[in-house]
């Protein structure tokens, strides 16, 4: 009845029907409302039995466990109203995780985010027997604890250090002492690791909690980078209310030293820490730790600096030495997504790794000698996500664009490499959370058209309940006039197809000419173009007249190794080639004015739109919003990923900087950046600015005071999405 229902109200939403009462999107309603975002299951984590998860409700008060299978709440797990021992600081609570044995549960609440996917929290150890709540440590926030496999301890960072709770005797020791601001630091990554290897912790537990292992950087010789902060409101920052503070931290720009990293293991019982072996890392990264099931077995992954070679190290915790598993060298580069794809089999014999060997990603089976068992998926297709193997059934789970790069669906394949099976029956966007032990998946599905649907499957395909249809939000859709995203494919000059999507105005008439707005990211392995459910800054342009175009250009993902790594030691060239051969297809459209062409984007779409304005005459209006305007000015690790270090590839870099192209700026440029943006530095912008200035070109420019990369806090996203509205209105 809920499947009928979800059908019955996507027609309403998707249909042709009239209603001259519906209401037209507005500002508010993307910045502020949350009018069209969708229902999902807030925290959900998979018990041990793989029959339950549990989710976190009540704003944060109460931790319920549910049925996979019928969707009953069978257990409140945690309700902070019922501690028997709980510190008056506990109101709510931002997240959590079971300890192993799923007796105890760490919960944290005051985060304080750093970067990215850092942050501070005060953590407590909550006692489902006892019912009682103790903080995890006495003095000051702590970052990224970790229950030991046997559940009796508890290893967390604080202060650049590592700490070992014992939860039996309520004892803690220090594993390392000589962690320092912008020296050292001990277990958990730098500010690049973070970023661009995409994870917060860097230290892991062994199988038998007697070892933990760990990655120490030394910063002494990164260059550090300073940003001025103001006093401003989100937070407010009193002591800066008459002299501004300033930030400093250290960040390796591309071809500058980066932190020299070297990995220990600490044995627990014996209090004693010790080196890995694993050859040169003076420059080199290490960017994950891996155990296999055996104790004696550390897997460390370790690469070159111009990240086109990787070596899978074992390691053996009591005596260092280490011997290379596997070797995977590129001619270009290889993709960080490899990083998680590595998966040692319970078997203790073999392992798996997710790779481009054939030109698309896929599936290897190898043994741990080294050895290539077997390719266990082919065909002109990609795995854009690899979920994990299945002991008892001996099976594979990933999801793929197999059918289209716009869309994915969750597969299966056996050991043998037999039978690949298709485990979503609804074409879209598919993606899956799976349950302990691969019993269960949950899979939230939607397309363009449709709103997310959040359904259990079991691991075999069969669906056993829809979990939540969003029909709220289908209802409330249902009551606005909401312009369609249509799918479109073009060839360029070069013979190259393109995947894009337009959103046309409300009451489009083929008959009228359109101003149009470009929409893009065009970073190396994105997608923006993509059949899933999303309704944004976009539609709201389109229900004031606008024509919305994205194009997804070269580089980018979901469409093979030669497409994706088209643009090597050259990033923007291709990427900007495949934006201005869109704004000509687009003026060759009779319901287009060509001479009402914009391109917006943030980051690395700020830049395509900053480069595209200098390369064609084609654009009257540009928006870019924290873009990089010159690749020296980013850091080490994504760049010289796509572009060797300026040393090496000096015409690389200067040819295709937005920076060394001002003088032939044409349109209307309006640059945007936070200043305390610790990514993309508002030296970009600054830099830029000053070019265009000296070049005689006239622009616009906006700064979000104390704004990091992602100009968000208050009132900011309303105010800066208002603002872009209003420019695009008096300018195009």
């Amino acid at each position: 009845m809920q499947k009928l229902t979800f059908l019955f109200l996507t027609i309403i939403l998707f249909g042709s029907v009239v209603n001259a009462q519906k209401k037209q999107i507005t500002i508010e309603d993307i910045t502020k409302n949350g009018t069209f975002s969708a229902k999902r299951i807030d925290g959900l984590r998979s018990m041990k039995d793989g029959l339950h998860y549990t989710a976190l409700e009540d704003g944060g008060t109460k931790i319920v466990k549910y049925s996979y299978k019928t969707g009953e709440a069978v257990e409140v797990v945690f309700d902070i109203e019922k501690i028997k021992r709980n510190p008056s600081e506990v109101k709510n609570i931002s997240g959590y995780e079971f300890s192993p044995d799923e007796t105890k549960i760490l919960i944290y609440n005051d985060v304080e985010r750093i970067y990215r996917r850092s942050f501070l929290a005060s953590y407590y150890v909550y006692d489902r027997k006892y019912k009682e709540l103790v903080p995890l440590a006495e003095e000051g926030k702590q970052q990224v604890p970790a229950f030991s496999p046997d559940s009796y301890k508890i290893a967390y960072v604080r202060n650049n250090n590592i700490y070992l709770k014992k939860l039996r005797f309520g004892t803690t020791s220090a594993v390392t002492e000589d962690g320092e601001e912008n020296k050292i630091i001990n277990g958990i990554p730098d500010w690049v690791y973070e970023e661009e290897f995409g994870y917060n912790r860097a230290f892991e537990w062994s199988p038998d909690s007697e070892n933990l292992a760990y990655v120490k950087f030394d910063e002494s010789e990164v260059k550090q980078f300073s940003f001025p902060l103001y006093k401003g409101t989100h937070p407010a920052r009193e002591e800066f209310a008459l002299y501004p503070g300033q930030y400093k931290f250290k960040y390796p720009k591309a071809g500058e030293a980066n932190a020299k990293v070297s990995v220990h293991v600490f044995n627990v019982k014996n209090r004693t820490t010790k080196a890995m072996d694993v050859g040169e890392l003076d420059d080199f990264y290490v960017p994950r730790l891996r155990w296999s099931y055996h104790p004696d077995k550390l897997g460390v992954l370790k690469m070159n600096r111009m990240q086109n070679q990787l070596e899978l190290f074992i390691a053996n915790p009591a005596s260092g030495v280490a011997n290379v598993l596997l070797t995977v060298r590129e001619d270009k580069f290889i993709t960080e997504n490899v990083l998680d794809n590595i998966q040692f089999l319970p078997d203790g014999e073999h392992f798996s790794y997710v790779g481009q060997d054939d030109g698309f990603n896929h599936l290897y089976l190898y043994s741990m000698a080294g050895i290539q068992v077997r390719q266990l998926t082919t065909g002109e297709w990609d795995i854009t996500d690899f979920y994990g193997f299945d002991a008892d059934e001996e099976l594979f789970y990933f999801q793929a664009a197999k059918k289209s790069p716009l869309k994915r669906e969750v597969y299966s394949v056996d050991l043998e490499g037999e039978e690949l099976l298709q485990l979503t029956p609804d074409e879209g966007y598919n993606s899956a959370d799976f349950s302990k032990h691969f019993k269960y998946f949950v899979n939230t599905r939607s397309s363009a058209n449709e709103v997310p649907v959040v359904s259990v499957f079991e691991a075999d395909g069969d669906l056993v309940r829809v979990v939540e249809d969003n029909s709220a939000l289908a209802e409330r859709l249902a009551t606005y006039e909401v312009p369609q995203k249509e799918f479109f494919q073009f060839e360029t000059s070069e013979g190259i197809q393109l995947n894009g999507y337009m959103i046309k105005p409300l009451g489009f008439d083929e008959q009228k000419r359109y101003p149009v707005l470009m929409s893009q990211y065009s970073g190396p392995n994105s997608q923006e173009v993509l059949d899933r459910y999303g309704i944004n800054w976009e539609q709201y342009l389109a229900s004031n007249g606008y024509l919305v175009v994205s194009v997804d250009g070269r580089g980018t993902g979901a469409r093979g190794e030669e497409f994706q790594k088209s643009t090597y030691k050259q990033l923007g060239r291709l990427e900007s080639d495949d934006q201005i051969e869109t704004a000509r297809y687009l003026g060759s459209l009779n319901y287009v004015d060509a001479s009402r062409i914009g391109i917006w984007g943030w980051s690395f779409g700020g830049y395509m739109s900053s480069i595209c304005l200098s390369r064609s005459d084609l654009f009257k209006v540009g928006i870019a919003v924290a873009p990089v305007t010159n690749w020296r000015y980013y850091d080490t690790i994504y760049t010289e990923r796509f572009m060797q270090k300026p040393q090496q590839n000096a015409r690389g870099y200067d040819d295709n900087s937005p920076i060394n192209m001002a003088e032939n700026l044409s349109g209307r440029l309006f640059l945007i950046h936070g200043s305390a943006d610790d990514n993309v530095h508002f030296q970009n912008t600054m830099e830029y600015a000053e070019q265009l200035i000296q070049a005689g070109k006239q622009f616009d420019m906006f700064v979000y005071p104390n704004r990091n990369h992602s100009i968000y806090g208050g009132n900011t996203r309303h105010h800066l999405y208002t603002m872009m509205s209003q420019y695009l209105f008096d300018n195009l």
